[in-house]
C-alpha cells in the first residue's frame, strides 16, 4: 500500500475490497511506530480497532489535534495544565467524523493552547517538519501538518485561530482550510481566542479536503456560534473551471512587503501566471487595514486568551499545585508551573489590554477597527472574485529560530490573521517548492460562506499544477 494514498484511493480500495478497515488501522499504526520518533508529531495512539460505521469516510483513519476532545481519551492542549486530563465528552466535530465512518487512531502535538507558530511551544516537545527534520512544520497544528506529510494518516483535524491551519499546511506542502466562522462547531474544542477559532481539516489534496468538510457541516444546537446552516456536499462545486469574468485580486501589500522571501515571491507570482492560463483576470486590491491585521490579533487573541484561560488556576480544572499553602499560594503555584512561557506571555498582555486604564485605547479601539477591516474586505469582494497571496511571507522557520524573537513568528501570519478577524473563510493550496526543496503555499480568500467557490478554485490550480503529488524523502 502506498503510505501517500489520498482519502479517495483508499475509500475506493475499502469498497473494492482490497484491504480492511483494521488493515488500514494497523498500517498507519506501524508507520506512526516507526517514523514518529523523528517527528514528535503523534502524542498518543489509540489501540481500539474501527467500528462498522457506513458513511463518506467508511473505514478511513485520521488523526485529532489535542484540543479537541475525544471522549475519555487524554485531551491536554499540549500543556502540562492538562497533562492528566480525561474528556468527559467528545467534541462534535469528531461525533461526526466517527458518524461517517472515520476511524481517529490518535491524538497529535500542538503548541500548548493553540499558541505559537512554530509547533515549538508545546509541554512535549517540538513537532520536526518531515521535509527538513532542522525546520518546524508551523504551527499551532504542527503534528496533525506533519503527520500527513509524512504519511502517518491520511487526513487530521487541527485548529485555526489566526494561521494554525493554513501556516503548517503551507509548509508541509498540503491543503488547509480556514472556514467561515461557525461553519464547524467548536463544541468540545479547547477555547484559546473564542471569536475566530475554528477547526480545520490538513489533507494531502482539495477533494480530501472538501470530502471532510462535507461530513463537518451543518448546524450544531450545542454551539450558540453555529451557523443555521443545512449540511452541504462540497464535492459537488469541483468543476475544476474557473467561472466566467473570475477575478483574482492580489492583496496590494504583497507587492510592497519587503518582508516577504524571494523564494516565496517567486512561486507566488508562478502561481499567478498559472491561474491566468486558467483563465483569470487579475486586479491589485489595496485593503488599507490589512496593515493592522497583526495588532488587531494581538490585542483581541490576548484578550480573549485571559479569559478563556482564567479557569485554570488549580481549583476546577486542570493540574493543581501539591506545595500550596494557602489559596493565592495554589493559585500562583499552579499557574507558574502548569503553563509555558507563550502562554503566560499572551495572558500577561491580554489582562493589560483589558484593564481599567488601558481597555479603551487598546481593546475597545481594535473591535472598532475590526470593523472597519471587515467593510473593506466586503468592498472588496464587489470588484473582485477571489483574493490571492503567499500563506506564509517566510519558509520555514529553522528550529529555535523563533524562541527567542517571538514578534518573527507572529509576522509569519501577517496574510492569515485578518480574516480570522472578521471570520470568513481562505484556503491554502501547495505552490511549489523553493530551490533548496522546501514548500511553499499560495492561499485564496472568499466572502463569507463562499467555500463552494474557494475549494473549486483550488482545486483547478491543484489539478493544473501537481505540486501535492510531491513527498518528502525518507518516509517511504
Amino acid at each position: 500500500m502506498n503510505a501517500f494514498s489520498t482519502v479517495h484511493d483508499l475509500k475506493r480500495a475499502l469498497e473494492q475490497k482490497k484491504i480492511s478497515a483494521a488493515e488500514l488501522h494497523a498500517f498507519y499504526a506501524e508507520r506512526i511506530k516507526k517514523y514518529n520518533p523523528q517527528l514528535n508529531a503523534v502524542l498518543e495512539t489509540f489501540p481500539e480497532e474501527p467500528k462498522n460505521n457506513a458513511g463518506l469516510l467508511s473505514g478511513i483513519p485520521c488523526l485529532i489535534k489535542d484540543n479537541i476532545c475525544q471522549e475519555g481519551k487524554t485531551t491536554s492542549a499540549g500543556s502540562n495544565m492538562l497533562k492528566n486530563y480525561k474528556a468527559p465528552y467528545q467534541a462534535t466535530v469528531v461525533n461526526r467524523l466517527v458518524n461517517a465512518g472515520a476511524h481517529p487512531i490518535g491524538r497529535t502535538n500542538m503548541d500548548e493552547f493553540a499558541m505559537g507558530g512554530s509547533g515549538e511551544f508545546s509541554a512535549y516537545g517540538a513537532t520536526k517538519n518531515p521535509w527538513d527534520l532542522s525546520r518546524s512544520p508551523g504551527g499551532s497544528s504542527s503534528g496533525s501538518a506533519a503527520a500527513v506529510a509524512a504519511g502517518l494518516a491520511p487526513f487530521a483535524l487541527g485548529t485555526e485561530t489566526g494561521g494554525s491551519v493554513r501556516l503548517p499546511a503551507a509548509h508541509c506542502n498540503l491543503v488547509g482550510m480556514y472556514p467561515t466562522y461557525g461553519m464547524h462547531s467548536r463544541f468540545g474544542v479547547i477555547a484559546f481566542t473564542s471569536s475566530t477559532d475554528q477547526v480545520g481539516v490538513l489533507t494531502r489534496t482539495v477533494a480530501d479536503n472538501a470530502l471532510v468538510a462535507t461530513t463537518l457541516s451543518g448546524q450544531d444546537p450545542h454551539d450558540a456560534t453555529s451557523i443555521p446552516m443545512a449540511p452541504k456536499n462540497y464535492m459537488a462545486s469541483l468543476t475544476g473551471k474557473l467561472p466566467a469574468g473570475f477575478t483574482v485580486g492580489i492583496i496590494k501589500d504583497v507587492h510592497e512587503s519587503e518582508g516577504i522571501a524571494p523564494e516565496v515571491r517567486e512561486r507566488f507570482d508562478a502561481s499567478i501566471k498559472q491561474l491566468e492560463q486558467l483563465g483569470a483576470k487579475i486586479k491589485v486590491i489595496d485593503i488599507a487595514s490589512l496593515r493592522y491585521g497583526i495588532a488587531l490579533y494581538f490585542i483581541i487573541s490576548r484578550a480573549e486568551t485571559a479569559s478563556n484561560l482564567y479557569r485554570y488556576d488549580g481549583s476546577l480544572y486542570g493540574n493543581r499545585a501539591k506545595d500550596a499553602h494557602n489559596l493565592a499560594e495554589m493559585y500562583l503555584k499552579t499557574r507558574e508551573h502548569g503553563f509555558g512561557s507563550e502562554v503566560k506571555r499572551r495572558i500577561l498582555v491580554g489582562n493589560y489590554v483589558l484593564s481599567a486604564g488601558h481597555k479603551d485605547a487598546y481593546y475597545n479601539k481594535a473591535q472598532l477597527i475590526r470593523a472597519q477591516l471587515r467593510a473593506e474586505f466586503e468592498k472588496a469582494f464587489h470588484e473582485v472574485t477571489v483574493l490571492a497571496s503567499p500563506t506564509s511571507p517566510t519558509l520555514p522557520f529553522k528550529l529555535n529560530s523563533v524562541l527567542e524573537d517571538p514578534i518573527a513568528m507572529y509576522l509569519a501570519d501577517y496574510f492569515n490573521v485578518p480574516n480570522c478577524i472578521i471570520g470568513t473563510p481562505a484556503i491554502s493550496v501547495p505552490a511549489g517548492f523553493s530551490p533548496e526543496g522546501l514548500p511553499v503555499g499560495v492561499q485564496f480568500f472568499g466572502p463569507r460562506l463562499s467555500e463552494e467557490l474557494l475549494f473549486n478554485v483550488a482545486y483547478a490550480f491543484e489539478q493544473a499544477t501537481g505540486y501535492h503529488t510531491k513527498t518528502p524523502a525518507g518516509f517511504e
